[in-house]
């Protein structure tokens, strides 16, 4: 039976919505905090430098991972020496293409240079990580983000393809691999269970850990209670 104190992965949040943040922060479990334009969009910010200020204000002891929004490289490295500027525990999230997919890993390399922490995010294949490997500096961190939720859309098992990708970052102990986009509780142990360093977690997912450990006949037991309480107030008849 799988228990969450066994864990050595560290659980990042994903969000948008300051409010959620602050609830999760409260959690021993959260080592650190994402977020993206998408999730930003969808909670309404509207102003993306007063959100991420007032993020960063309230979040001082977390890594906060904050994404650039540009699709032009010279915009995307401005958008990142800004971005870094904004705090000490910025992680300047860079998607590993861009929409023309031109490949970002010679503007990785120079922001690593600089000394910038980058999180490298959207990545979906062991060649992405392979090529990205090869600039990531030994000394500073850097976030690997492979989207095994996305991958496991496909049909595809994302767990032989994590297993690969830490393979190839084996030589790099400051590049930390992380498990983005989970599907459910489960992914935690499994990305735990692969090495992983890091996975994301959002509310819907985080809310389940009281699960864990839970006898599977009393679940069971439940799961027939509440279909018999529905069918109840529904005064269903045949």
């Amino acid at each position: 039976m799988p228990k969450v104190s066994d864990l050595k992965i560290h659980v990042y949040a994903d969000g948008a919505e300051i409010s959620g943040i602050l609830e999760m922060a409260k959690n021993p479990l959260i080592k650190g905090f994402t977020t993206n334009p998408t999730l930003m969009r969808k909670a309404g910010v509207s102003d993306y430098e007063r959100f991420a200020r007032e993020l960063l204000s309230v979040i001082t002891s977390h890594p906060v991972s904050l994404e650039v929004f540009a699709d032009d490289f010279s915009e995307m490295r401005r958008q990142a020496i800004l971005i870094a500027g904004w705090g000490r525990n910025v992680n300047v999230k860079i998607p590993i293409t861009n929409t023309k997919s031109e490949s970002t890993v010679p503007l990785v390399a120079d922001l690593v240079k600089s000394g910038i922490t980058v999180n490298v995010t959207a990545i979906m294949t062991v060649k992405q990580v392979e090529e990205l490997s090869a600039v990531l500096s030994p000394s500073l961190m850097s976030i690997v983000s492979v989207f095994a939720g996305r991958i496991a859309d496909t049909g595809v098992d994302p767990v032989p393809h994590m297993i690969a990708c830490k393979r190839l970052l084996a030589e790099i102990p400051s590049a930390k691999l992380l498990w983005a986009s989970p599907r459910e509780l489960l992914n935690i142990f499994q990305a735990d269970a692969v090495g992983c360093d890091i996975i994301t977690a959002t509310n819907d997912i985080l809310a389940k850990l009281a699960l864990v450990g839970k006898s599977l006949n009393d679940y069971s037991l439940e799961t027939v209670q509440m279909f018999r309480r529905d069918a109840v107030a529904a005064a269903y008849n045949i």
